[in-house]
Parts: C-alpha cells; structure tokens; sequence
C-alpha cells in the first residue's frame, strides 16, 4: 500500500526518523513498523543529486524481498516514546503547517532549552564519501569508488562490493548508508559487511573526530546558526601575490568599496587584503573561503581575520553574526 505524507503533524517522529532537511523521503515498512529500508537524501550540489527511478526500484525490490521472507516481522528492538512534533513546548510559536525542516528546528530548541544541544549535532546524516565510499546512483548498495586511505579503504573495501550492512543497519540505498552512518558515533568504531565474489566480509571501519563534518549550508533547519562573513572583493592575480610574497594558490581577495556596515564594525577598509583566518594558510579564491566560514563556524563563535593592509599584516577579532 501506498501512503503519502504531507503534513509533519500528527506523525510519530520516533518512527519516522529521517533526514527532516530533505524536500522527500520514502519508507519502506510493514503494518507492524517493521522498516526494511529507506530511499531519498541528497547532498549540497542539489535535492535530487542522489535519486534516479532505477534507484528507488532497487531499493522497493530489495524492501519487498525482505518483506516476503516473514510478512508479519516486527521492530528487532522495542519501539521508544512516541513523538508528535507539535506537542512539544518549542512548538508553540509556530503557526499552520509544520514543515519537516521546522521539526528539526523545534527538536533542537528542546535540546538548547534542556542543555543537552551539542555543536556537532548539526552534522547530521554524513554523505558515505566520509567514511571514503562512493555508492552507484542506481544500486545503492554497490561500491563504485573507495577512496585511498580512508576508513572504508583501510577495511578492505573494493570497487565492485556490495554492501550488506554498514553500522548493523541493511544498505539497500544511499539513503540507507547515511542512516547507518547518522546512527555511528562522533568517533571510534562500527562493523561493516559487505560482499565480494559471493564471499562475504565482516570488518570495522575506525572514525576519527571530526569524520561527521560535510557541507550543511544547504540545509533550511540551520539558515538561523550559519554566519555571513561581510567581506568581499576581487582575488589577486598570481602576479599580485608574488608581489606581496604570498604563494600563488593562497587566499588573497582586496576589500571592494563599498564596505559593508558589518564589515566596517569589524574594521575591515577599502583595499584591505584578506589572507586568511586563524593564522592558516589557505588555498582557496574568495568565494570558497566565504563557503569556508558558513561550513566551519556558527553565528556567536569568533575567528581571527588576517589582512594585509598598505604591506602590513593585521590580525581582526571577528564575533560572527
């Protein structure tokens, strides 16, 4: 049977555990919550970056080969408290429709308003390519790249592997792979099976901190933690650069007029130099390091600007809004 969701109301978010920041996503579960998989999730390049028809077949037929080996199978562990979304304290200022994002948003104001909000939270389902795997869009379980000397490649996982379980959650999809890896920890350890030549395979993959960290800047839940660093202006060319002694592949961008009011209060000026942040050099063009700041900090921490003005070199303490 098909069952198509609208409203975010009135749905037990403790079943219905997803990404609440995409614009769809599908289950695939029995009358007794039994859930056999998931398809959707998408990364910053665009909604529909991961998701193709061929796909989302994949991904039923495999849900529907689960379901025929024990139709009445339910949940392996009991099911939690339920949660209705607007129920909740933080929903009382929102009005209509929920959206799935403003879920998300409430959720996370409970979490602040108990003290149990952490920053890292905001990376939610990491893209399989952080534990350095590549999945095919149209068969979500099967391996296309590893990448050398990543978590996935120092397990021993080939091209051409199909992944049985990442996390001890079944991969049928991406959206499956992600779900595993939402559910891993912000490090140490999680098993890993897969198949190769009809053999399988059982490893771990070993997650060092900061594994979790990918762009969110796409994300509607977040727009109100993600600062705007107010400086723009042209990259130096190559010739410039040399001119100032900086390497032809660092940041360097001057301080276009006008300067903005924020900007100012930084005391950034015309023709100021951007070089930098925190005293690191980095290789990057202006619009890349502007993407830099939006991915790495939240509105409320402070960095340390570095800027080359008439040929000397300044240090601003930046609070970002």
């Amino acid at each position: 049977m098909r069952v198509r969701l609208l409203r975010i109301e009135g749905v037990d978010l403790s079943l219905f555990d997803f990404d609440w920041d995409l614009t769809w996503a599908a289950f695939f579960m029995n009358a007794s919550g039994k859930i056999y998989g998931r398809f959707g999730g998408r990364d910053a390049k665009g909604a529909d970056t991961r998701n193709t028809l061929a796909g989302l077949h994949y991904a039923m037929a495999a849900a529907l080969a689960e379901h025929r080996k024990d139709p009445a199978a339910r949940p392996a562990s009991p099911r939690p408290r339920p949660i209705f979304v607007e129920k909740l304290p933080a929903a009382k200022n929102y009005r209509g429709c929920i959206h799935c994002h403003q879920a998300k948003e409430i959720l996370r104001q409970e979490q602040v308003n108990a003290g149990t909000w952490q920053r890292d939270r905001i990376y939610a389902y990491p893209l399989p390519e952080n534990v350095g795997i590549t999945l095919d869009i149209d068969r979500g379980n099967l391996v296309r790249e590893v990448k050398s000397e990543s978590a996935a490649a120092k397990a021993g996982i080939k091209p051409g592997d199909v992944l049985k379980t990442l996390n001890k959650y079944p991969v049928h999809s991406f959206a499956d792979a992600q779900y595993g890896l939402h559910k891993a920890p912000r490090a140490g350890r999680i098993a890993v099976a897969w198949e190769r030549d009809g053999k399988d395979w059982n490893r771990t993959l070993s997650l060092a901190n900061g594994w979790r960290r990918t762009n969110i800047t796409w994300r509607p839940s977040l727009l109100d933690l993600l600062p705007s660093l107010t400086v723009y202006g042209s990259d130096l060319t190559a010739r410039e650069k040399k001119s100032l002694g900086l390497d032809e592949k660092r940041l360097a961008f001057r301080q276009e007029e006008p300067v903005h009011s924020a900007a100012k209060a930084m005391g950034v000026q015309t023709d100021d130099i951007i070089i930098g942040i925190d005293n690191r050099v980095m290789e990057m063009s202006m619009a890349q390091f502007l993407g830099h700041v939006r991915q790495n900090f939240l509105i409320g921490e402070t960095l340390t600007l570095n800027i080359l003005r008439a040929g000397k070199r300044l240090d601003l303490k930046v609070k970002l809004k």
